[in-house]
């Protein structure tokens, strides 16, 4: 019998790509704060890919399902041959990076610089779809801004989008942003542009058949909710993608059950200190199975970055962090950092002295 759950778009709350941020360990301690949001690797080139070490980036954890992998590439070849790794690795998306605006992934001719190309993009949505028979299972999605440069009107991105659904595309994600691919930083990138949320809603209703996601400058719960309700024509966006805030505040997420979703038992028991619980477990267990790699061991600081974030705003959250980030402690096991942690800092100041 379907049940709510399965009105909802798959792609109704997202944890955006982010470089050097979202690798296994940070998705596994997402999906712990929420069952349903749908998941993003950090962007990875179709060279490191098809010339490095495969395992080594494809690499994730079954519970991160359902998990996206994002794509950095403008060839063709190259693209479906990635698309069809991850298939074959199980992924449940692969997204195309039209959006990022540094000078280096300029320099690799994709990213952000795309969007003035919409046939070459079509075109590597084709291979990509082809390469993977056309999977559901697989969709291909594109991640983009709504303008590049100074080019500020709305039938350039309505154009793009046009363009790359006639090659198959059903689901875009949309930075409600231009970006300027000359003299600002990719962090200038994700403030200085102003945002055009109502550039992602006219998409909405001029695209009402496909997907659209709406990204960028989502701070809070609030913003996420606001962005979801119904225009006064009575079309509603598909979902949101939330970067930083998320990273920053990963509590927001474990609202998202009941807040998003409509889903109030699944996250009814969850506790900051029981996530990170079991994200000790987690360290644990990947300190035991990567011990001896070749290709580099799992230390547990690796892991508890992702997670310095979980008591922000509460009593004693400075001094947790200052114990998690300790370096005097590496060596210790998890377990007896998790405890120091939650112990009082005048008890541990008096330890000290002993």
């Amino acid at each position: 019998m379907p049940t709510s759950l399965d009105r909802l778009s798959p792609w109704r709350a997202c944890v955006a790509p982010m470089l050097d941020w979202t690798d296994r360990h940070c998705r596994y301690f997402h999906r712990l704060l929420s069952p349903h949001a749908r998941l993003y690797t950090e962007m990875l080139t179709t060279g490191a890919l098809v010339h490095g070490n495969m395992t080594r980036f494809l690499d994730y954890s079954e519970q991160e399902h359902p998990v996206a992998l994002q794509l950095g590439g403008s060839e063709p070849a190259d693209l479906a041959h990635c698309a069809k790794l991850a298939q074959q690795w199980g992924y449940d998306e692969v997204n195309l990076n039209c959006g990022c605006p540094s000078e280096r992934v300029q320099r690799g001719a994709f990213g952000a610089c795309l969007m003035s190309e919409a046939s070459l993009v079509a075109d590597c949505v084709k291979a990509m779809i082809d390469a993977v028979g056309g999977d559901p299972a697989v969709p291909i999605t594109v991640k983009h801004r709504i303008g590049i440069d100074q080019i500020e009107r709305y039938d350039f991105v309505r154009d793009f989008v046009g363009t790359v659904a006639d090659a198959g595309c059903r689901v875009f994600i949309v930075h409600a942003r231009n970006a300027w691919l000359k003299g600002l930083s990719p962090k200038e990138n994700r403030e200085i542009p102003p945002l055009r949320y109502e550039f992602v809603h006219r998409l909405k209703r001029d695209f009402p058949a496909f997907t659209i996601v709406l990204n960028g400058g989502l701070a809070d719960n609030a913003a996420c909710v606001e962005q979801l309700r119904p225009g006064a024509d009575g079309v509603a966006l598909d979902g949101v993608m939330v970067g930083r805030a998320a990273y920053h505040t990963p509590w927001m997420m474990a609202e998202w059950a009941a807040l998003l979703f409509g889903d109030e038992q699944t996250s009814a028991g969850l506790t900051r200190e029981g996530v990170e619980a079991a994200m000790v477990d987690y360290m644990q267990c990947e300190v035991d199975r990567t011990r001896g790699w070749e290709h580099g061991e799992v230390r547990w600081p690796q892991v508890a970055r992702h997670m310095l974030g979980l008591y922000n705003g509460l009593p004693g959250a400075r001094y947790w962090r200052q114990v998690w980030s300790d370096h005097k402690l590496k060596d210790l096991p998890a377990a007896e950092v998790f405890r120091l942690a939650h112990q009082r800092p005048e008890k541990r100041v008096e330890q000290a002295m002993a």
